[in-house]
C-alpha cells in the first residue's frame, strides 16, 4: 500500500510542477511580484525605495548587489529582537554558516521560506519515483547524515545548522523509518556520532543513504570495519544514495567501490539561502532549477563580477556553458545576494544548471584563473583513464609560487585510497586535460612561465583530521577544491607523505 500511494502521490506532483517548468519565466515573474510586494513593509524595503520598484530595470536601479557583508547591520537588528527587517515579521530561525571572510553568517529562514526547503527534497525523490517507477526504497530505513538539530536562542529566535533546522520538519509519515535517533544526531562530534550512527544501523535494512559525499563515505568504512565486505552486500536492499554539497565525480569512483555495486542517485543543491535545484533525470547529470520556489534569480558573467557596475541579467537571458555567478532574491528576506557559487546552464529548455564552484574558490596567481568545475574535470579525466585501479578520497590544489628551486607551479594536494603505480604518469594526465579545458594555464606551461602540476600525497584520513583541526568536521561543511594562497597547505603539512615540501 506505502509503495502504491508513493507512486501515486508522485504522479500528482509531478504533473503539478509541470506547469511551471514549462512556463519558468512566468513563474520567475510571479515570484518578483510577490516578493517585491511583501519587501515594501520591511526596513530594508524602505530603505531601497521599493515602492518605486514596477519592473526588473526599477529592481537593478535601487537595488545593488549585497553581501553578507552589506547586510550584516540588518542581520544584526533581526539578532536584536527587531522586527520587520528584511522581510516582514521575524525570521523563524536563523541558518548559522561559516563564511570564508566574514566568519559566522546568520542566513534567515521564515515561515515563506522553510516549506520551499522541505517541498523540493521531497520533489526530487517523488520526481525519481515517477521517472524509474521504483519505489521499494519507501519501506526501508532511510538516513541523511547531517549537523545537529539543537538550536540555541536568542531573543526569542533559534539558531541553528540548515540541516538541523530542517530535521525539526520532516514530514510525519517519513519518521518512522527515519534514522538516525534524535539523541544520536544531537551527538556534536562527528566521530562520536558516525560510530553511534553505525551501531544504529548495522542491523537495519538500510534502503536510502543522504548526506555530503565524504562524510559518508566515512560512515561507509566505519561499517565495512565491522562487517568486512561491501556496503551493498550488508544493506541488501540499499539502493538510492542522495548527495549534495559537493560534485560527487571525484567520489565516485571510490564510492563504487566502498558500495560494490552500481545503485541509483539523486544530486541536491541546498543551500541556507534557498534550495536551488536538484537531479530531475536519470539519464543527465545536470540539475533542475527551481524557479517556483521563492526565489528570484539574476546572474552575472564571471569575468565581469568584480567590475564596479557589473551586468545583471534574469533568467530570461541567459546563454548555455557560461560561468555566472548566481545572486537572488528570496522570500527569507535575501535582495540581489550573492550567494557565491558559479553554475553554467545545459539546458533552457527546461532550465538546468551544474554548479561550477565558489567565486573566491579559484586560483589565478599567475593570470590563469582556474575555477572549481577545471581542476574537478581534470582529475575526473585521469581517473576515468586508471578506472578502479586509482581512487581518491579528497583533494586541494593551491600555487606554488616561490619554490625552492626551478619553476613556479599549481600543487595538488591529493589523499588517495588507491595510489597510482605512476604517479608521474598520473601527474601528466591530469595537467594536460586541465590544459585542455584552460587556455591560459595551457600558454603559462607551454610558454615555461610555470612549470606542470605536482601531486603532493596526503595520508589516509589526513583531510578528516585537517577538518577536525579547523572545526569543521562533518555536517555540511567540504574541503575548498582551491585556494590562491597557502594558508590550508600549511594546515596540512602535518599529513603530507613524502618531504616534498621541506624548505619552503
Amino acid at each position: 500500500m506505502k509503495r502504491l500511494l508513493a507512486k501515486i502521490f508522485a504522479h500528482q506532483v509531478v504533473r503539478r510542477n509541470k506547469n511551471w517548468i514549462d512556463n519558468p519565466i512566468n513563474a520567475q515573474n510571479d515570484v518578483f511580484q510577490s516578493l517585491i510586494k511583501r519587501g515594501k513593509k520591511t526596513q530594508f524595503g524602505k530603505d531601497h525605495q521599493f515602492h518605486k520598484i514596477h519592473n526588473y530595470e526599477d529592481f537593478k536601479h535601487l537595488i545593488p548587489i549585497t553581501t553578507y557583508e552589506d547586510i550584516r547591520p540588518y542581520i544584526d537588528s533581526i539578532l536584536s529582537g527587531q522586527k520587520n527587517v528584511l522581510w516582514p515579521g521575524q525570521p523563524q530561525y536563523l541558518s548559522k554558516t561559516s563564511g570564508t571572510t566574514s566568519g559566522i553568517k546568520y542566513i534567515p529562514i521564515t515561515k515563506a521560506s522553510l516549506p520551499y526547503h522541505i517541498k523540493a527534497a521531497r520533489d526530487a525523490i517523488l520526481n525519481y519515483i515517477h521517472q524509474t517507477k521504483k519505489t521499494d526504497f519507501v519501506t526501508g530505513k532511510q538516513i541523511f547524515l547531517q549537523g545537529s538539530p539543537t538550536l540555541e536562542y536568542k531573543n526569542g529566535l533559534a539558531i541553528g545548522r540548515l540541516s538541523g533546522i530542517v530535521a525539526h520538519h520532516i514530514p510525519q509519515y517519513l519518521q518512522k523509518n527515519r534514522m538516525p535517533s534524535w539523541e544520536t544526531n544531537t551527538i556534536e562530534d562527528w566521530e562520536e556520532k558516525v560510530d553511534k550512527i553505525v551501531e544504529e544501523t548495522l542491523s537495519e535494512r538500510m534502503t536510502i543513504i543522504a548526506g555530503i559525499p565524504p562524510w559518508v563515505k566515512m560512515y561507509f568504512e566505519r561499517i565495512i570495519d565491522k562487517v568486512k565486505k561491501p556496503i551493498g552486500q550488508h544493506f541488501k536492499d540499499f539502493s538510492l544514495f542522495i548527495h549534495g554539497g559537493v560534485n560527487f565525480q571525484p567520489y565516485r569512483q571510490s564510492m563504487e567501490s566502498l558500495i560494490g555495486k552500481k545503485i541509483d542517485s539523486i544530486e541536491t543543491y541546498p543551500a541556507s539561502e534557498g534550495f536551488i535545484a536538484y537531479q530531475d533525470n536519470q539519464h543527465r547529470s545536470d540539475l533542475l532549477l527551481l524557479v517556483n520556489g521563492g526565489l528570484f534569480y539574476e546572474f552575472v558573467k564571471l569575468k565581469e563580477i568584480n567590475n564596479p557596475n557589473p551586468n545583471r541579467i534574469p533568467l530570461e537571458d541567459v546563454e548555455l556553458h557560461i560561468d555566472y555567478v548566481l545572486i537572488l532574491s528570496s522570500n527569507a528576506g535575501l535582495w540581489a545576494y550573492n550567494i557565491g557559487d558559479t553554475v553554467q546552464f545545459t539546458s533552457i529548455q527546461p532550465y538546468r544548471i551544474i554548479v561550477t564552484g565558489r567565486v573566491k574558490h579559484f586560483i589565478s596567481a599567475f593570470g590563469e584563473h582556474v575555477i572549481g568545475s577545471e581542476v574537478e574535470y581534470a582529475l575526473n579525466s585521469a581517473l576515468n583513464t586508471y578506472e578502479h585501479s586509482v581512487e581518491v578520497n579528497e583533494f586541494t590544489v593551491a600555487p606554488q609560487v616561490n619554490p625552492p628551486s626551478g619553476l613556479p607551479r599549481h600543487q595538488w594536494f591529493i589523499e588517495f585510497q588507491k595510489s597510482p603505480q605512476n604517479k608521474k604518469q598520473f601527474q601528466y594526465l591530469i595537467d594536460q586535460a586541465l590544459q585542455s579545458k584552460n587556455i591560459y594555464y595551457r600558454d603559462l606551461v607551454v610558454g615555461k612561465v610555470i612549470r606542470p602540476l605536482e601531486i603532493i600525497s596526503i595520508d589516509i584520513g589526513g583531510f578528516s583530521e585537517y577538518m577536525k583541526s579547523i572545526g569543521k568536521q562533518g555536517g555540511q561543511n567540504k574541503v575548498p577544491r582551491l585556494s590562491n594562497n597557502r594558508d590550508l597547505v600549511q594546515r596540512l603539512k602535518p599529513y603530507i607523505i613524502s618531504d616534498q615540501l621541506k624548505g619552503e
